[in-house]
């Protein structure tokens, strides 16, 4: 539940991890944007959602229906069939969701799977006869609800429209759901809008969402199950999905399987003891876990990228979709490279067959859609972190001619360019080396923000090289070094900070770095001039130096400039370790798990962006951060916890002993790796990976490594 209040956007996704489809009470009826279907303060329930929605996100729902059990058919909307409840009733696990319905006097219980999702209903004494809601949430275009009496079951199709770029465009399929009961049910009718059909089996809409409704003659325990097979491709493969994940009406074993899921995710990091931040660690690891989500079904098939027209198969991978890359580059897909290598490999192979199949690496992919969202060319970023760390399972020299294209090639077309292929603002970035103010970057879902994407160019630049070096193209090695040198012309060296500039060279005026700029994402210039993972000795040299440098981090923290509600933050606090004062790293890195995470509904900062804000936590806390993600280094912070155990694969452990963190002292005096003293502020993958002993001397005052 942390995150569901305030900013946090998340909402009590039930299932399993990454699954395609999650469960949720929902207190928001419809798919619109920045909506999550819950949310803490709200007091009614309008039915349990299966939902697509990308956690912790400003996105929208999409090819997402809702169920709600009800003792009578006379009110069908979604605001006119909520129940009130109680938080007191709320049981809310990953694996599962139960709560008591005040109004109906219903017991409501969900739990779900990769792709289906399973239902439990235990109606009110003296109850006879009980009915179902079942409502496509459509938001444009044609949708369609069926009733079939001879099969049993209740069907749905609800076309996909994509925002950001193409916005309400069909993205050329649909969510698909087929419903079934583990009774009998007699047909009530179906509905569109306020427009109820008693009788009806067919419901068509191409503006309002669409219900059917049925009834069913309750048996002695006043008990109705229910089971939900999800697909993007079509009503069989939900048939297929359902049958081969949820093949009976056994719901406690349904929720074991699922409990047995997240258990075994979980147990990947084993925090010992009892500190009461162990909740919000392992909510936060939770959270890491929910995007990008499987997109391809149980067969393989998923519809085409970037279109959706015809059925691909992914063969021998799974296939992923919902990339909040601007955000997850950073700290999901690094944690994954340690927890789950094999699930990461995975997600870059689906990376690289979306630029196959659009013509370009997707900057933002979601919804099986190219978008324009946010800055930068970050998947390359997550490729390169994959491959520099030894994951493998998917085709590197594939990965690389895309990666290379985005770098230097725009779309043939400008009807493609708007359509969200290429980097925005490439045609300036390569003129100038910057992108110029006066270049307001078009067909962008944000305009302008010149600053920050020749920044994110130039890491995404070095991204590139870092491939081409490890595959032996020597030549584009150097060329691509180079280009990541770019940030040196937004990085004014009078003043020392990133600052809008015209395409004759000279510098915007008036200038304060503390104030929003149109020319910087999410940020100010103050923030956006750290943004050099790529070159951080040469960014302090840059700024006039190390005592510069640090005197920078310090004003930013001390004038509550930092801000990691946004993620343009997330790094900054780790550069202290470059500038030789790892202690205010470490004081810094305390500070924030410690006022800007808590167990309860408002405990996250900002928006949790598909997990990305919860990953900072979940690494953090074990004691180390990915500040430059393609390099196998990870910045020293401080750990949380003082027993912890990561499972690393290969039957390896990584055990981090840090005695005394949970009792306050959080500065480091030494650190051990397997009886060695380490003489630096990072620890390399390999090291990580290969397990053995990481001991922690903490002391409650500051002191150097």
């Amino acid at each position: 539940m942390i995150g569901t209040a305030a900013e946090g956007q998340t909402f009590p996704a039930t299932g399993v991890p990454f699954a395609m489809t999650q469960w949720t009470p929902q207190t928001h009826a419809g798919e619109v944007k920045c909506v999550a279907p819950y949310y803490a303060a709200d007091t009614r329930i309008q039915g349990f959602r299966g939902s697509h929605f990308l956690s912790g996100s400003c996105t929208q729902d999409y090819g997402s229906f809702t169920l709600m059990p009800l003792n009578r058919s006379a009110q069908l909307g979604p605001v006119e069939r909520s129940s009130s409840f109680t938080r007191q009733s709320e049981q809310a696990h990953p694996y599962s969701y139960s709560v008591d319905l005040k109004d109906s006097g219903i017991h409501a219980e969900i739990t779900g799977a990769e792709r289906s999702g399973m239902m439990r209903f235990h109606f009110r004494t003296g109850q006879k006869i009980g009915w179902m809601a079942v409502e496509n949430n459509l938001r444009l275009g044609k949708g369609m609800i069926r009733i079939d009496p001879e099969r049993q079951e209740i069907t749905g199709e609800n076309p996909v429209h994509r925002i950001y770029a193409g916005a309400d465009q069909p993205a050329g399929f649909s969510g698909f759901v087929v419903v079934v009961f583990d009774r009998p049910f007699r047909v009530g009718g179906t509905w569109a809008g306020k427009q109820r059909k008693d009788g009806s089996l067919e419901q068509n809409s191409t503006e309002k969402s669409v219900g059917a409704f049925v009834s069913f003659d309750l048996p002695a325990d006043r008990t109705v199950r229910v089971r939900i097979g999800t697909s993007f491709t079509s009503l069989e493969e939900a048939r297929r999905n359902l049958s081969e994940e949820i093949p009976d009406w056994n719901f406690d074993a349904a929720v074991a399987r699922a409990r047995m899921a997240w258990n075994k995710a979980f147990s990947v990091v084993q925090i010992h003891g009892i500190s009461a931040d162990r909740t919000i660690f392992y909510t936060a690891l939770y959270h890491s876990m929910l995007a990008p989500r499987i997109f391809s079904d149980r067969s393989g098939t998923y519809p085409r990228f970037a279109g959706g027209q015809s059925i691909e198969t992914a063969k021998g991978f799974t296939y992923y979709c919902d990339y909040s890359v601007w955000d997850t580059f950073r700290a999901v897909h690094p944690l994954l490279t340690i927890l789950d290598p094999r699930r990461d490999a995975d997600m870059v192979q689906s990376l690289i067959a979306k630029g196959e199949q659009g013509g370009f690496l997707p900057i933002f992919p979601a919804w099986n859609s190219y978008t324009s969202e946010m800055t930068g060319d970050h998947s390359v970023a997550i490729i390169a972190d994959a491959y520099v760390k030894g994951i493998r399972g998917f085709d590197a020299e594939a990965a690389y001619r895309l990666m290379r294209k985005n770098a230097t090639e725009e779309p043939d077309s400008l009807e493609l360019y708007k359509d969200g292929r290429g980097r925005r603002g490439l045609e300036s970035y390569l003129k100038y080396g910057y992108i110029p103010l006066e270049d307001h970057v078009p067909y962008a879902f944000h305009g302008n923000e010149q600053v920050s994407r020749t920044l994110d160019y130039a890491f995404d630049d070095y991204e590139v090289s870092v491939m081409a070096k490890a595959l032996g193209h020597t030549e584009d090695a150097a060329l691509f070094a180079k280009r990541a040198q770019n940030y040196r012309n937004v990085i004014d060296p009078e003043t020392g900070f990133a600052r809008g500039r015209h395409a004759d060279g000279s510098w915007i005026e008036p200038f304060d770095p503390m104030a929003p700029a149109s020319y910087v994402t999410e940020s100010t210039p103050f923030v956006s001039t750290f943004f050099v993972p790529q070159d951080i000795p040469g960014l302090i040299q840059f700024v006039h130096g190390p005592e510069s440098f640090v005197k920078k981090l310090d004003d930013l923290f001390a004038k509550g400039i930092y801000d990691h509600g946004n993620e343009p933050s997330h790094h900054i606090a780790y550069l202290y370790d470059d500038a030789g004062v790892p202690w205010k790293t470490q004081k810094h890195v305390h500070e924030i798990m410690t006022l800007q995470y808590a167990d309860s509904n408002a405990g996250l900062a900002g928006n949790d962006d598909a997990g990305q804000m919860s990953a900072w936590y979940v690494m953090s806390a074990l004691g180390f951060y990915s500040v430059t993600p393609g390099t196998p280094r990870y910045s020293i912070g401080t750990p949380r916890f003082d027993d912890t155990t990561v499972k690393v694969g290969g039957g390896k452990e990584l055990h981090i002993c840090a005695p005394g963190a949970e009792s306050g002292k959080f500065y480091i005096r030494s650190v051990h790796l397997n009886g060695v003293l380490l003489p630096r502020s990072y620890l390399l993958h390999s090291e990580v990976v290969g397990g053995g002993e990481l001991v922690f001397e903490m002391s409650s005052r500051p002191t150097g490594l």
